[in-house]
């Protein structure tokens, strides 16, 4: 072995997991079981408010996977929000099944539903994308006015026999010592809480797969990514589909909470695509921590602001103006890039190993003839 053979040389390795990732974990860990447990201790207030923080911090992560990561930029959510909720609906007025057992239901009819969409909408790019799922949301919500047996156009409510019918809310009384409305609330804050853990934990798992990888070479350059035997259109279509279905079950839970439903309300693009790409650009487009921030803005917001009517839109729109003006990455990037931090390692880093080996031990090894 000659000494330039023997000499040490740097090697690199790919990594995921930052600094601060496995304190974000047992952080994270520790705020569910806590806020599991809240009920027993917070008033309905609160947990009404909750809820309504946890649906939209849902739906945000959805869109967030749609847009900053696929690149498919979408104000037509809404479609599959009110069709969520239209399907529990009709599987709980008209079908008799229990509401908890429907928001799945909702969530499967939902993905079925976005292939024929996926087929309409695909075939457009840009703004062209953006403005046909609107369309198609519209399209929607004419459709499910036309349905007599779900109220037609003014809507229909659930009666209190369905929504109290939902499965624990029995336990919860005794449990608890609490009136049914109040166990109604708990209910559907678990059931809010264990969507908003499995939208979470169902994004995180796909960034950090193969699929993620790929929609991050998609995201930096669809045209490279093609070159590199991607699958472009499949990678898209399946991130489409499992949205619509994650969007699908919050829309259930959504409108099981409300109790009463109409076309307008469901397929509003105001309350469920615009807020929430609110929530994401102010927060910080194609990160996870981002739409945490957002949404804690927007309650924030609603909370202290609603009350002045116009004025509050006024100021949503001048904070979104703002921050895409003086922070594009949003509230999260700035922090990210100054302090380094990732909470959720998804995106993949190339770094030096700790470890040298000589150039040597890498060598296959010559078989004597």
């Amino acid at each position: 072995m000659d000494e330039a053979s023997s000499r040490p040389v740097q090697t690199f390795r790919i990594k995921t997991v930052g600094r601060a990732s496995h304190a974000a974990l047992v952080v994270v860990t520790v705020a569910l079981l806590a806020l599991a447990l809240l009920p027993v201790f917070a008033g309905r207030t609160l947990i009404q408010d909750l809820i309504f923080l946890y649906y939209m911090l849902a739906l945000a992560q959805c869109w967030n996977l749609l847009a900053g990561y696929a690149g498919l930029i979408s104000v037509g959510q809404q479609a599959f929000v009110g069709l969520g909720g239209y399907i529990l609906f009709a599987l709980t007025l008209t079908g008799g099944l229990n509401p908890v057992l429907a928001i799945p239901i909702a969530g499967l009819v939902s993905a079925l539903f976005a292939f024929p969409t996926a087929l309409v909408v695909f075939r457009l790019r840009g703004a062209y994308f953006a403005i046909g799922t609107w369309v198609v949301a519209e399209v929607y919500r004419l459709a499910f006015a036309q349905v007599k047996p779900l109220g037609g156009g003014t809507g229909t409510s659930l009666t209190p026999s369905i929504t109290s019918s939902a499965y624990g809310i029995e336990w919860v009384k005794t449990l608890l010592d609490v009136r049914t409305p109040a166990a109604r609330d708990i209910v559907s804050y678990w059931l809010a809480l264990a969507l908003v853990a499995g939208t979470l934990a169902a994004v995180y798992f796909m960034l950090r797969s193969r699929r993620g990888l790929a929609l991050g070479a998609i995201r930096d350059h669809e045209t490279a990514a093609a070159s590199l035997g991607v699958d472009i259109y499949r990678i898209k279509l399946a991130v489409y589909v499992a949205t619509a279905a994650m969007t699908g079950m919050i829309g259930a839970l959504i409108y099981l909470q409300k109790a009463r439903i109409s076309p307008d309300a469901a397929f509003s693009v105001l309350d469920w695509t615009a807020y929430v790409i609110f929530i994401v650009v102010i927060g910080g487009i194609g990160t996870m921590e981002g739409p945490f921030i957002g949404a804690i803005i927007l309650y924030l917001m609603q909370h202290y602001l609603a009350d002045f009517g116009a004025w509050y839109l006024i100021l949503l729109g001048a904070l979104g103006i703002l921050v895409m003006l003086l922070a594009p990455k949003g509230v999260w990037g700035l922090v990210s890039e100054r302090f380094d931090l990732t909470l959720f390692p998804t995106r993949r880093r190339l770094v030096v190993d700790d470890e040298e080996r000589p150039i040597a031990s890498k060598r296959p090894k010559m078989r004597e003839t």
